[in-house]
């Protein structure tokens, strides 16, 4: 959702491109400008940079404010769907008859678990896995530990 005008970034906020052209703006974003109108408060455009050293420049309606806590959120979903579609992978790779392939497969999923544990404190489940959808199955991960960082990111 575009940054509402009444809503105003700093130097130094962190910020999501809404619809991304090049493949940098899919990263997190930091404020390093903006330019006010002369007689409002309103936001002609904020200069932002990615970590990849790109910087572009932006109206408002065209970033959200978004933290680094929104990320860990992203990740722990986009993990959770890695994982469904592993373990669908895995099951499908060993009735295909494919040891090979299925021990490549449980190879990776194991990497996902350990790295979804370890890194953000987050367990993936197997004996909790209900849904093999597309939809997000909450079942499917256990605690979620705070961020490494106390909570702010």
């Amino acid at each position: 959702m575009p940054l509402p005008s009444s809503e105003r970034l700093g130097l130094g906020d962190t910020a999501r491109v809404d619809q991304p052209e090049h493949g940098f703006e899919y990263r997190l974003g930091t404020v390093t400008d903006f330019r006010l109108d002369s007689f409002t408060t309103w936001v002609h455009w904020y200069r932002v940079r990615f970590p990849t050293g790109d910087q572009r420049t932006y109206t408002p309606d065209r970033i959200t404010a978004c933290g680094r806590d929104d990320d860990r959120a992203a990740l722990v979903a986009h993990l959770g769907a890695a994982f469904r579609s592993l373990a669908a992978a895995c099951r499908i790779g060993h009735d295909y008859g494919d040891d090979e392939l299925s021990a490549a497969i449980l190879f990776h999923t194991a990497s996902l678990i350990d790295s979804a544990r370890d890194r953000l404190g987050v367990t993936l489940d197997p004996a909790r896995l209900a849904d093999m959808g597309a939809a997000a199955d909450p079942a499917a991960f256990g605690p979620v530990a705070p961020a490494p960082d106390g909570g702010r990111s």
